[in-house]
């Protein structure tokens, strides 16, 4: 079967400019411009020029969400930083970055086929469950986490405190508060907390949805949220998302809460910036906030559509609030009891 011929459909003349201007497509040449989807603070495209396919992202000024969710365009700018931190000290672990405009918020990187790097989220939710996954993702966010510990340059280069306050610590902790008055102070405490600590660079997008599992191990994406804060955030955001999904995924729950454990213990063998048990602590109290944010926040997932699963999050997210527990181990248990056997509905368990 012959090639589709290439179509010049670029959503504006801007973007073509770019590519060109940069050298990574020649003035004239024709180009397939495809929308891709998954995120709400972006637009992405996939480029296919003869011979060749790249990708082109651009930070939106508001965020594809129902709720009013505003945040600076800068952060474009920011990722890539972050992008060329990582390749620098784990190539693989990013794609390979090709060039960008920060005047105009743009950059291009190279595109990872599907076939051979498919998504993790789309991997999880069909029951494809792989606990080495989960152990090589721990073990990459400890590993960046550890290099960029204690590095005062890279402190003064991502001091994006405005950034991740209007990206994740207003949208999911605040709005959590707003959302829950009898929870407000210790999810203000949270914050607060969050906010103030200053100990690595921290992705803070690390979802499942954002993680290719390439031949050579996890690839990350989206660090638009990079900012160097508390290290914490990064573990109990990833956790987050397993946890979430077995709910909606019951045929693979314990593997899935396996890859929790996992994951979590790989990232703390890398932890040598401050004790472990501080880390922890951090990140098991972040966890339930993490929980009830995808329920009550501005950004719930999409995919927790019945009443049963968000009762069941509210629940248990609830009762760490008010009591933390002071490992991700105690919040993973705490989970797991929840779960039990299936009961009927009603009962606040998700079966």
């Amino acid at each position: 079967m012959s090639r589709p011929p290439f179509a010049q459909t670029g959503p504006e003349p801007a973007l073509s400019d770019f590519l060109t201007a940069h050298m990574l497509a020649r003035p004239g040449e024709a180009a397939r411009w495809t929308p891709l989807t998954g995120g709400v603070s972006s637009d992405l495209w996939r480029v296919d020029l003869p011979g060749r396919s790249l990708c082109v992202k651009r930070a939106l000024a508001k965020l594809k969400v129902a709720a009013d969710w505003q945040a600076p365009v800068s952060r474009n700018a920011y990722e890539w930083a972050w992008m060329r931190f990582a390749s620098g000290h784990r190539p693989d672990s990013v794609p390979e970055l090709l060039a960008h405009d920060p005047d105009v918020g743009l950059f291009a990187m190279a595109f990872l086929p599907p076939e051979n790097h498919p998504v993790w989220k789309a991997e999880l939710l069909r029951g494809e469950v792989r606990v080495a996954t989960a152990a090589a993702v721990g073990e990459l966010l400890g590993t960046l986490h550890a290099a960029s510990a204690g590095d005062a340059a890279l402190a003064a280069e991502f001091a994006t405190d405005d950034n991740f306050h209007a990206l994740r610590i207003e949208p999911y902790l605040l709005a959590t508060a707003a959302a829950h008055p009898g929870l407000r102070d210790v999810l203000q405490g949270v914050a607060d907390r969050t906010a103030t600590t200053r100990l690595a660079l921290v992705h803070g997008d690390v979802s499942p949805k954002n993680i290719l599992v390439g031949p050579s191990g996890p690839v990350l994406l989206d660090a638009e949220c990079a900012w160097y804060g508390d290290p914490a955030f990064d573990l109990a955001f990833c956790v987050n998302h397993l946890l979430l999904k077995s709910l909606v995924v019951p045929g693979h729950r314990a593997d899935l809460l396996r890859s929790a454990r996992v994951l979590t213990e790989e990232y703390v063998r890398c932890v040598d910036w401050e004790p472990r048990s501080a880390v922890e602590s951090r990140a098991a109290s972040l966890l339930p906030a993490l929980l009830l944010a995808r329920v009550d926040g501005k950004s719930p997932v999409e995919y927790l559509t019945d009443d049963r699963h968000r009762l069941f999050v509210r629940t248990v997210a609830s009762a760490l609030l008010r009591a933390p527990a002071p490992t991700v181990t105690d919040v993973l248990d705490a989970w797991a009891t929840a779960l039990g056997p299936s009961t009927e509905a009603g009962s606040g368990r998700p079966d």
